[in-house]
């Protein structure tokens, strides 16, 4: 199992190139489903997850093909022969997004056998509103043995109104709505640019789609949907890490090849704390940190608020700021895994119910920690970065499930960071396309 060894104390300085987003690139690859002419997605990134999700729809008769060489990060996914439609606990046990192929495999299928998937343990994420929108749509759905199936001779339009936000929700439906009869009115969408990045892919396949990024969506139902060429969106969650990475060390970071629009409300809060940010064109920021840091106080919301995402990350620049800042999870109720860790290391943190209270500045002492899930692992990484001594980090492959390579990223910008083992050997970050 591999570990990462971390010795602290060293300023990040240079130039970080983020990834395309994982989060979208998943949704963008079941969209492949609707369809039996190929899909093409530019910017995909080589994270565990999206392995996954390539073993899925190979199992369902897929041919997924990934690039190499110059096309590194090019995807292309044929569905034409699709002939199992069936996702298969032993491959979706390790992913919440799963459940993505449940709208898509409906809707041009007429039949989804999709495991109750697993993922990261930070908390209960229903797909009840996914199979609520399916049923108004005229599927019938049944729960039996760990897997829910859905069934529909044809899917038709309707007016939904989400309970709550929901992106996996907005997005599974999304996709089940575009080959849909009839027009379908979604209500109290997510907002997230994820969504936005999908909604731009169907366009592109021949789907008619209004008001993706707002909280009405309207579709107009399509007979089918031909092939497209798409590139996924920078990662917004990395882009906000290696931003976090550079205030937290003390350093002097260029984030390039990122979107700042999406990072908005990270910015705004490092801000707050006493780094400086300069936007520097549509596609960059720098971030510049030589003072102390200042508490400030979070609270996670959905898009466009500070993102639940970047809550662990922002805890560990939270122990380094003078004050008391108080962190509170309004998304996930589970989602403070990696504050023991923290405590392990020095930090001053104490959580009641959805609040954690951060008391800061702390020295921190390097230390054997474990990763509980993707964005604990990041909260950690930024600890050890600062920590006296040499950290290691236990089981990170929960980092390998959504940053790509970021072992090399960070030590290519001055961080001594070493990755011990191979389970997980991803295309060298040099042989990314440019």
């Amino acid at each position: 199992m591999d570990k990462f060894v971390i010795r602290g104390g060293n300023p990040l300085r240079g130039t970080v190139r983020i990834s395309g987003a994982k989060n979208s690139a998943l949704p963008c690859m079941a969209a492949a489903l609707l369809t039996d002419h190929e899909i093409a997605l530019d910017n995909i990134p080589h994270v565990r997850d999206i392995e996954t999700e390539k073993r899925l729809l190979t199992s369902m008769g897929a041919e997924v093909r990934i690039g190499t060489g110059e096309a590194s990060n090019c995807t292309t996914i044929c569905c034409r022969n699709l002939s199992d439609p069936v996702a298969q606990y032993e491959i979706v046990k390790t992913m919440r997004a799963s459940s993505l192929v449940l709208g898509p495999l409906v809707a041009r299928m007429g039949l989804a056998r999709v495991a109750i998937p697993g993922g990261c343990a930070i908390g209960g994420r229903p797909i009840d509103l996914h199979i609520k929108g399916l049923e108004k749509m005229g599927a019938t759905i049944e729960q039996a043995h760990g897997y829910i199936e859905a069934r529909a001779s044809k899917l038709k339009g309707t007016h939904l109104v989400f309970d709550k936000i929901t992106v996996t929700g907005t997005e599974d439906l999304l996709m089940a709505a575009v080959l849909a009869e009839g027009e379908s009115v979604m209500e109290n969408c997510a907002r997230e640019p994820e969504v936005v990045d999908l909604a731009a892919l169907l366009v592109a396949m021949g789907a008619q789609i209004e008001g993706a990024g707002t909280s009405t969506i309207r579709v107009q139902g399509v007979k089918s949907l031909h092939g497209a060429h798409h590139r996924i969106i920078p990662d917004r969650i990395e882009a906000g890490t290696f931003l976090i990475a550079g205030a937290i060390t003390c350093g002097d970071l260029i984030i390039a090849e990122c979107n700042p629009d999406h990072i908005r409300a990270v910015i705004g809060k490092a801000e707050e704390a006493g780094a400086r940010i300069d936007v520097l064109s549509a596609h960059s920021v720098r971030v510049q940190s030589d003072g102390p840091l200042r508490a400030a106080d979070i609270s996670t919301e959905e898009y466009p608020g500070f993102p639940t995402d970047m809550q662990a990350q922002y805890m560990a620049l939270a122990t380094q700021a003078e004050g008391v800042s108080g962190i509170k999870e309004n998304i996930f109720e589970n989602r403070f895994m990696h504050v023991q860790e923290l405590v392990r290391m020095g930090a001053n943190i104490r959580v009641d119910g959805r609040t954690a209270t951060v008391r800061g500045p702390s020295r921190l002492s390097a230390a054997a920690v474990m990763c509980s899930d993707l964005r604990a692992s990041a909260s950690l990484v930024l600890a050890a970065l600062v920590a006296d001594g040499e950290s290691i980090l236990d089981r990170v492959y929960h980092m390998d499930r959504g940053y790509e390579r970021i072992e090399e990223k960070l030590r290519n910008v001055g961080a001594e960071i070493e990755r011990l083992g191979n389970v997980f050997a991803p295309r060298p970050a040099e042989a990314r396309a440019k």
